[in-house]
């Protein structure tokens, strides 16, 4: 009985600490200067990892044997295709030129500049997460010490603390949005939502050891808009909720997740929609549409790629987004890697196991800046409109812009894309005399 009153006094002490001096002071917008400290420490731990990963890459470079392919960097000729056959059939053609066709091909094979946006990004330098370097399996015994160290405090200390933040983070979402959703439609329930949103929000911040640097925020999306940004990861959502409220847009879930958005939903207006009626476009579209009318209700957030990429790139928009009307308030997220890989790629781990690396990382640090509205021309289609969208992200955000479909990602590439890179090709060997 002492043993099991001895743990129920230091659980109470537990909760009793946290709640004290993480979820009081998140509740209130205030900070203790805790997290500043802990990034300070963190930045020089790494600076001094760095330093001494460079002095022990300095003493074994001459046991290296030096030979043109060390750095494993496969070099390409990024001559136009255009270009390259035409320098290829100034005479007849002969059967030596498919080999520029072969070679593109095992290019695309190796890296293409798709399938490597589905993958985590490469790291300048080691954070000490791994349990090496990738270019040594030994470096020297104090990082190996801190790296230990490390370990301990994640999964030891962080691990516990952050599970605690997102249950209490979580546990009061539901309680609170039900309770506010049994009260009559007025201004008062939707100031009580947004104020227990945006709690639970900063709570949920705190939980991943979050540090975001909002930037332009006069900037922020307004009511009875279309809030889009680029997709990185399902916390991309808490990120932006955590300084402000939107309505969600997405397919209605079970379990956990659909406990909170029977309980979300009841406080404020988000668009949720069974696996039947998210196949509808025209239904889609009408609640959109519905929903952005009412200048009274919270910004859609929707994002528009409709899968996650590695944070280093923006890829295609889908135009049902653009088709809505409306204001578009663009906001590009971007993701300080050296601290933790907030990208999710849904093909390699599942939520748990995704949610168990952002709980052991070191911390999630982030930039989200709000770009100036947007309207639709009057002589734009929606596709044009979303790529100028789209544009503007990739630029603010230090962002590689791609054509490609974020569809690519699971499904193949569609036969009618392969018969018009087909047709481009002949076009190219007609129009260069090399047949006819």
């Amino acid at each position: 009985m002492e043993v099991v009153w001895a743990v129920g006094q230091l659980g109470a002490l537990w909760v009793a600490m946290v709640l004290g001096l993480i979820v009081l002071p998140s509740a209130l917008g205030i900070s203790l200067g805790i997290s500043e400290a802990y990034m300070w420490v963190l930045v020089k731990t790494l600076e001094w990892a760095t330093i001494r990963l460079q002095k022990g890459a300095k003493k074994r470079q001459p046991q290296m044997p030096q030979t043109p392919t060390a750095n494993g960097i496969i070099e390409r000729d990024e001559t136009p295709m255009e270009k390259e056959i035409a320098l290829l059939h100034r005479a007849d053609f002969e059967f030596s030129h498919i080999f520029y066709f072969c070679r593109k091909g095992f290019e695309a094979i190796v890296e293409d500049e798709v399938t490597q946006r589905f993958s985590s990004e490469e790291l300048l330098s080691w954070n000490l997460l791994t349990r090496t370097n990738v270019n040594f399996h030994y470096i020297s015994l104090r990082l190996t010490v801190v790296w230990v160290i490390g370990v301990i405090v994640r999964y030891c200390f962080l691990l516990p603390l952050r599970f605690t933040l997102a249950a209490i983070g979580i546990t009061s979402m539901i309680v609170g949005t039900t309770a506010v959703g049994q009260l009559p439609n007025s201004s008062v329930k939707n100031y009580l939502s947004e104020v227990v949103h945006l709690t639970c929000s900063r709570i949920l911040v705190r939980a991943l050891s979050g540090t975001i640097h909002y930037h332009n925020k006069e900037n922020r999306p307004q009511k009875g808009g279309i809030c889009v940004a680029n997709h990185t990861s399902p916390i991309d959502a808490i990120i932006l909720t955590n300084d402000g409220c939107y309505a969600m847009v997405g397919q209605v879930h079970g379990g956990l997740m659909g406990i909170i958005q029977r309980a979300t939903v009841k406080a404020c207006p988000h668009v949720w929609f069974e696996r039947s009626e998210i196949k509808d476009r025209h239904l889609v579209t009408k609640r959109l549409r519905e929903h952005v009318a009412d200048k009274s209700k919270l910004p859609i957030l929707i994002f528009p790629e409709g899968t996650c990429i590695n944070n280093t790139s923006v890829m295609m928009f889908k135009k049902g987004s653009f088709e809505i009307g409306g204001t578009i308030y663009p906001v590009a997220i971007k993701y300080d890697p050296q601290f933790g890989d907030a990208f999710w790629n849904s093909s390699k781990y599942n939520i748990v196991s995704y949610l168990l690396r952002i709980m052991t990382s070191w911390a999630i640090v982030c930039n989200v800046w709000y770009l100036p509205p947007m309207v639709r021309k009057e002589d734009e289609d929606a596709v044009q409109f979303a790529n100028r969208v789209r544009s503007a992200i990739a630029r603010q955000g230090g962002l590689t812009e791609l054509p490609w479909d974020g569809g690519l990602k699971r499904a193949k590439v569609k036969d009618t894309f392969k018969e018009e890179q087909q047709k481009n090709y002949s076009k190219m060997l007609v129009r260069n005399g090399s047949v006819g």
